[in-house]
């Protein structure tokens, strides 16, 4: 019977858990306790954000064992009402074992020793919860399965796509709050707010990341949040937002100016795009990410500022709960990936000035397909919005 509130078919999760036991006995682990809520997600359906608050876990072997999912036994309406996993055990918060019940449930599917895959680099996992974790299952040992699991869900089924799609909808509708609403004297709070709550009215669901905004001097902070602070003529305005659906991400970004902005914002502004389009030009399918990176640099080399782009070209996206939306995919100098048809990721140009007060940023999110980019929203490849 499918959950009342799933987000897709139960095939599709058994072909995700089939991937996901290939790549367990791939990895030579004899069992995995997924503890992130992106995967616990992404296999077993089960939506919820409450793992960076109170521990949860599913437990499933390379072989055909049915999943276990744990979880506090408040939460257990929320397990039936999205997941398809069947075997749900519960735990009184402060009073039960959590890690005693996770390797008690281990040696139900007969693993008391071996290696034991756990996202190690997930923040549903603190340091003091780790290390309760890898004393209740000594003697085996556990081994991090943050990209085993993670790199399954870098190439989009059909169905995620349109899961993609829709969440770039309600940033667009988000991007034309930004063009409706950015006048002299609107705060950038009071902008977030007309961003946000555009979104939401458009039925998008909650977002991992707060809605990035800055103005003015403040532009030069790439991840600044926004202040009780008003927007003045001749300013820059940076936004970095994204739209979600069934916990889909898609980020909406844009540098624009309100008015007329000075010489310098204006030359920044196309030197960052010259490295945007540069680095979008280099990527095809199975191509390095490293080499992406790198050709968006040359532009920037030209002119002396590679030192102003602090940030990485590009990253995956999709299933996120806060507090990021980031996937395992980095597009960026020192990774040895190559970029596949179905990959969907943010790209952006972003150049910081922070002693001059002036920075800016371009780009969106986008898939690959075997005949190149397709952007789903994001100013993308444009030239100075002056509003």
């Amino acid at each position: 019977m499918t959950p009342t509130f799933a987000a897709f078919e139960i095939a599709e999760h058994h072909e995700r858990m089939a991937r996901a036991r290939a790549a367990l006995v791939a990895a030579k682990l004899d069992a995995c306790v997924i503890v992130a809520p992106e995967h616990l997600y992404y296999f077993g359906g089960y939506d919820s954000w409450v793992s960076v608050n109170s521990p949860q876990a599913m437990v499933f072997t390379g072989g055909d064992d049915a999943p276990t999912l744990i979880l506090r036994n408040v939460d257990i309406p929320l397990a039936r009402e999205t997941s398809w996993i069947e075997d749900i055990r519960t735990y009184h918060l402060h009073a039960d074992d959590y890690g005693q019940l996770i390797a008690d449930v281990l040696t139900e599917k007969s693993v008391t020793s071996g290696r034991v895959g756990i996202e190690t680099q997930s923040y549903a996992l603190p340091h003091a919860l780790g290390i309760e974790l890898a004393n209740a299952l000594s003697p085996m040992e556990v081994v991090d399965s943050t990209e085993v699991l993670g790199d399954l869900r870098l190439i989009k089924s059909p169905a995620e796509m349109r899961c993609m799609e829709r969440a770039a909808h309600f940033a667009t509708q988000g991007l034309r709050a930004v063009y409706e609403n950015l006048q002299p004297g609107i705060t950038e709070i009071g902008l977030a707010a007309q961003i946000e709550s555009t979104m939401r009215r458009a039925a998008s669901d909650y977002w991992a990341i707060p809605t990035e905004l800055s103005s003015g001097t403040r532009s030069a902070g790439g991840h600044a949040t926004p202040r009780d602070k008003k927007i003045d003529a001749g300013e820059l305005v940076h936004v970095e937002f994204a739209g979600v659906a069934q916990r889909y991400h898609a980020t909406a970004l844009q540098t624009l100016a309100i008015g007329s902005p000075g010489a310098k914002a204006r030359e920044l502004y196309d030197i960052g795009l010259q490295s945007l389009r540069a680095g979008m030009a280099a990527i095809k399918p199975r191509v390095s990410v490293a080499d992406v990176e790198e050709a968006s640099l040359d532009p920037l080399r030209a002119h002396g500022l590679e030192d102003a782009a602090m940030m990485r070209f590009g990253y995956g996206i999709g299933i996120a709960y806060p507090p990021i939306w980031l996937e395992t995919l980095q597009i960026a100098r020192g990774i040895e990936r190559t970029l596949e048809p179905g990959m969907v990721f943010v790209l952006h140009s972003c150049l910081e000035l922070p002693d001059e007060g002036l920075g800016v940023i371009q780009g969106g999110t986008y898939t690959l397909t075997e005949t190149g980019l397709t952007k789903l929203v994001g100013a993308g490849d444009v030239e100075l919005m002056m509003m």
